[in-house]
């Protein structure tokens, strides 16, 4: 936030550098009450609000609010990271999510400072808009008594009378888009009310921007879900893995598009020191913008989103999901399907459970490690040594006993619970391959790969506004920082042995105003002699 050190507006001041003007965006001290009732506590406690100081020390606050939401997985957009995360930290874990650290942005404490920030700079800076617009309006100051006090300052002495001195005057600083006023025996100019007026337009515009925060907070949606290579997606809640919407969003009037994952494609280096760095994610869809809609084509990638309407889908992620048909001990097919396996590391091993309630004589579960380039470490186990899928391999683990499914409560499709289960057999599998479960329990076939996109899929009406105000900000804030302010006094006195004595100076806001330029120039447009033909006298005074 630009706040510019204040010009003096009190005229004949030889003390003029010191003081405040009403053009200034500097706030005023916030004075401690003066007692003890309400009335004057609630007042002062509104200035501490609505000052300056506060509101930066609030906008430092939301950026530190906002660091947990970008190091940590939030419930909204990744919910199987979220319980990872916390299966795996154990105490830390379970404290982080007492404090709202995996649903950051809409925790009560991020809320409260956001709407602080608001209030605050909503304090701030309608007062000062205010006060600005009556500045815009009202006359320069009249110069100070002693001119050779201020920061750039000339003087010279001329044949020319005090009249054609400040006609000349007059002339150059109004070609020079300087707001001149003619006074008695000197001219008042200044310029640069753009400065001031971007310092506001910046602060007006993080309201804006806040307001459009807001507004997407309120009225958006957000979701993510996964999707297999052959199958497909349609916009509405049942279909999301995770999915949450504002307070004043209608979840049954999403936009009602469809699209189905034809091919996904991804890239890596091979060999050097990126050995395994991703290089594309392309993912093949077919799309139906509504139901009678007719299908097109689109790529979507990384930085280059399917939108739809109001929504963008989002190319987030993606991994392997090994297709695998299990039958029971009686041969019947009780599963077939390709798995998601979540990624472990840049080489995605991956890890994942198959779920066969219907199994008989008991139900079935399988913990799952999948590797796309299979290596056994001695010392680490089996691992992935490349993440595209060279050397495919599976390994399971099998449990029999009771899934747990029947309980009624919550359980994660990649987490088993194996507290009522029995561990009875390990098995390494390649593609193609099948594994006769010990104890006629049936068997399970790895029928080969499926890759899946990980998708974030977003409803934001207030985009337009935050983005039409970053680009306002951005504006008022060069207009803050390049438009130069100042003021110039011209003043000219006649003697008694008809010379004049012509006395310039100049102030400032900041040292890089170009305020020596612009008194050299004025200077140079100044006569020294008298004039053979003086113009008529411009007379404008006060």
């Amino acid at each position: 936030m630009t706040v510019n050190p204040p010009m003096s507006e009190t005229p004949e001041n030889d003390d003029v550098l010191l003081e405040s003007t009403t053009l200034s965006t500097q706030p005023a001290a916030v004075q401690p009450p003066s007692g003890f009732g309400p009335r004057s506590l609630l007042r002062w406690a509104w200035r501490q609000l609505t000052s300056m100081r506060t509101a930066l020390l609030l906008l430092f606050l939301l950026a530190l609010a906002a660091v947990p939401g970008s190091l940590l997985p939030q419930q909204g957009n990744a919910p199987a990271d979220v319980a990872d995360w916390i299966s795996r930290h154990g105490a830390l874990g379970r404290l982080f999510e007492r404090l709202s650290l995996f649903h950051v942005y809409s925790s009560p404490w991020f809320a409260a400072v956001y709407l602080l920030l608001f209030v605050s700079l909503i304090g701030c800076v309608v007062p000062r808009t205010r006060l600005h617009w009556r500045a815009l309006r009202s006359r320069p100051p009249a110069s100070p008594r002693n001119l050779s006090r201020l920061p750039v300052t000339r003087s010279f002495t001329t044949t020319a009378t005090p009249q054609e001195v400040l006609d000349a005057a007059h002339r150059s600083l109004r070609r020079r888009r300087f707001r001149v006023d003619r006074l008695v025996g000197s001219v008042a100019a200044e310029k640069g009310y753009f400065r001031e007026t971007g310092n506001l337009v910046f602060h007006l515009a993080l309201v804006a921007l806040l307001v459009g925060v807001a507004i997407g907070a309120l009225y958006g949606t957000r979701g993510s879900a996964i999707v297999v290579e052959g199958s497909g997606f349609a916009n509405t809640v049942t279909r999301y893995d995770s999915f949450s919407a504002g307070p004043l969003a209608n979840p049954q009037r999403l936009d009602p598009f469809s699209f189905t994952l034809n091919k996904f494609s991804a890239s890596y280096q091979e060999g050097g020191k990126q050995n395994g760095a991703p290089r594309s994610f392309t993912a093949d869809v077919t799309v139906q913008d509504s139901p009678t809609a007719t299908p097109r084509s689109q790529v979507v990638q990384v930085n280059e989103p399917l939108v739809v309407g109001g929504t963008k889908v989002f190319l987030v992620g993606h991994g392997y999901a090994p297709v695998v048909t299990v039958r029971d001990g009686e041969g019947r097919v009780v599963f077939s399907d390709a798995v998601p396996f979540l990624p472990r590391d840049g080489m995605f091993t991956s890890t994942g459970v198959i779920k066969a309630p219907d199994a008989r004589p008991t139900q079935l579960g399988f913990q799952g490690i999948f590797l796309p380039t299979a290596s056994i470490d001695p010392v680490r186990g089996p691992l992935s040594t490349f993440p595209a899928a060279n050397d495919p391999a599976l390994f399971l683990s099998l449990w029999k006993g009771d899934l747990g499914l029947d309980t009624g409560a919550a359980q994660s499709v990649y987490r088993l619970d194996v507290s009522r289960m029995t561990r009875v057999g390990l098995e390494a599998m390649r593609p193609g391959e099948s594994w006769t479960l010990p104890d006629g329990l049936g068997t399970i076939t790895f029928d080969g790969i499926k890759q899946y996109a990980a998708l974030s899929i977003a409803q934001d009406p207030g985009k337009g506004i935050a983005l039409g105000s970053v680009v306002v900000a951005i504006a008022g804030l060069l207009l803050s920082l390049f438009v130069p302010r100042c003021r110039v006094w011209v003043r000219a006195t006649a003697d008694d042995e008809g010379t004049t004595l012509v006395e310039i100076g100049g102030l400032a806001r900041t040292e890089a105003g170009g305020l020596e330029s612009e008194v050299d120039a004025l200077r140079s447009d100044l006569p020294d002699e008298a004039a053979p033909g003086a113009r008529e006298p411009i007379e404008e005074y006060r």
